[in-house]
């Protein structure tokens, strides 16, 4: 009977599903944006999102967002919504944080640079690579933030 006891307190984490939610690509200044020297400034967008969906099961929603402007023109901007549903179960409260803000978003953001590196090549563009995003150093710089605007509230 221990043993079932201690297996129930095991933690557990499974990946059920990765999906592409939504996708859009623009090319506004297209065919005009072709005819120029192609000296691309970037800007990356990240944010993730958490619907817990049952008691041990959640969606995590990765958005990511590229916009790729030439001489102030948009060149174009590629938006993509990876996410997943994970079980997690037998984790403490403040390990749930870190797991569903930082880990997840690690497994699902490669599958998100594909589909951004493919869209964009579709689009007629030259292939676009995201480099590796540390989502540990992001959570642990969200959380001092959210630390920080907390007691900024309180001495309002």
């Amino acid at each position: 009977m221990a043993e079932n006891d201690q297996t129930n307190e095991e933690r557990q984490f499974a990946v059920q599903r990765i999906y592409t939610k939504d996708l859009s690509f623009e090319s506004p200044n297209a065919p005009e944006i072709f005819r120029g020297d192609w000296k691309p400034e970037n800007e990356l967008n990240l944010s993730t999102k958490v619907n817990r969906l049952d008691e041990q099961t959640y969606e995590v929603v990765l958005s990511v967002t590229v916009t790729a402007k030439v001489a102030e023109k948009t060149a174009f901007i590629v938006e993509v919504h990876q996410a997943g549903i994970f079980t997690l179960g037998g984790f403490p409260e403040q390990e749930l944080g870190p797991m569903l803000g930082a880990y997840c978003p690690n497994l699902l953001f490669p599958y998100a640079r594909e589909v951004i590196s493919d869209l964009v090549t579709k689009g007629s563009f030259p292939q676009l690579v995201l480099q590796h995003v540390g989502f540990d150093a992001l959570f642990a710089q969200h959380q001092q933030q959210a630390v920080a605007d907390a007691e900024g509230m309180r001495q309002h």
